[in-house]
């Protein structure tokens, strides 16, 4: 095992390296113009400016604190309203039709509303993200609550037990694989609209100065926020799948 994880550390730090050289032969080849499309060498040193000196390192901060605040929100609504819903098959058949309703809605779609009603706000950047986010672990946790083996509520009701002890005991370790893959899936959701919503309010943030830099030819600052903006959705995404794999520990132990 873990020979295996290092052969894909191996892999991963090969492909980004082959990137990288294919990133600098097309600059030094000037296939693109430098103005539009910078080197390797000029976004790192955009990069290690920003971060260290630079206004970079607060903008870092207010984006990932957006989308954290966006996807905690959207975690706990979610799953909160997924089990109750989930553990009922009459409330699954009665909301089900308002979910599909809303669910095909995209998120940008809620920015003129939110606009509306909260103005260009930190609090409508909150919302936006939270809507968009929210998607992904409500129906998660639905289908893993009504996925559930029917059997298994037949067992609890001879055993006695309350409608908390089989949600707690049976329906949600049932649940948990796909809950857990959809707050992923939600992260990266919660990153993408913490910049669009930065960009459309002119909130402080890489989204902000991404397009700052876009307007201004600055191409690498833009290029050294998109590095960013990567590696938080890597650090995010490897840190969720690490406690993914703690939580579910007792599946590889019952297989």
């Amino acid at each position: 095992m873990k020979h295996f994880s290092l052969r894909k550390l191996f892999l991963g730090c090969g492909a980004l390296a082959l990137f990288i050289l294919a990133w600098k032969l097309v600059t030094d080849a000037k296939l693109v113009s430098p103005i539009f499309f910078p080197g390797p060498e000029r976004t790192y040193a955009a990069l290690v400016k920003g971060l260290s000196g630079g206004a970079m390192l607060s903008q870092t901060l207010e984006t990932v604190q957006r989308m954290l605040l966006g996807w905690l929100l959207a975690s706990f609504v979610g799953v909160f309203l997924g089990v109750l819903i989930g553990v009922s098959r009459r409330a699954r058949a009665f909301i089900a039709p308002m979910l599909e309703l809303l669910r095909p809605l995209p998120a940008s779609a809620m920015i003129p509303i939110a606009i509306a009603f909260l103005g260009f706000s930190d609090n409508m950047v909150l919302v936006v993200i939270a809507f968009g986010a929210l998607w992904p672990m409500l129906l998660a946790t639905i289908h893993g609550f009504a996925a559930m083996e029917p059997r298994l509520y037949e067992v609890s009701a001879l055993l006695g037990l309350s409608r908390a002890q089989v949600i707690w005991k049976l329906a949600l370790p049932s649940a948990m694989p796909m809950i857990l893959a959809s707050l992923r899936l939600g992260l990266t959701i919660s990153l993408i609209l913490a910049v669009v919503g930065e960009m459309l309010a002119s909130r402080q943030g890489l989204g902000q100065s991404i397009l700052a830099a876009s307007r201004s030819f600055r191409s690498p600052d833009l290029f050294a926020g998109i590095v960013i903006l990567g590696a938080i959705g890597l650090v995010g995404s490897r840190l969720l799948s690490f406690a993914e794999r703690r939580l579910l520990r007792w599946q590889a132990v019952s297989r």
